[in-house]
């Protein structure tokens, strides 16, 4: 969910909501830290480290301010959707 916010924020108005941007991120980083693979389904376990290897630099870029925002934002929205489907997937 805050990954499709964050990726709303920055194609309306990046710099307008960048501070905004800034403390989404590193909260997301404390989430994620908080991850241990070995207790998700294996459905999930794939598709949560790549998210996991991919946010530094989705993370580093949303921080210092993306050359295209609107690619930055796409990137972001997708990462969301692709998590909340795989999550709806367990049941």
């Amino acid at each position: 969910m805050n990954l499709n916010r964050v990726g709303n924020w920055a194609a309306d108005d990046y710099n307008a909501k960048k501070k905004r941007i800034g403390i989404f991120l590193e909260e997301n980083t404390e989430y994620i830290n908080k991850i241990n693979l070995q207790i998700l389904p294996i459905i999930l376990q794939r598709t949560i480290q790549n998210f996991i290897n991919e946010y530094p630099k989705l993370k580093k870029k949303g921080l210092s301010g993306p050359t295209d925002n609107l690619e930055w934002a796409e990137s972001m929205m997708t990462w969301g959707n692709i998590l909340t489907h795989r999550c709806n997937l367990i049941k």
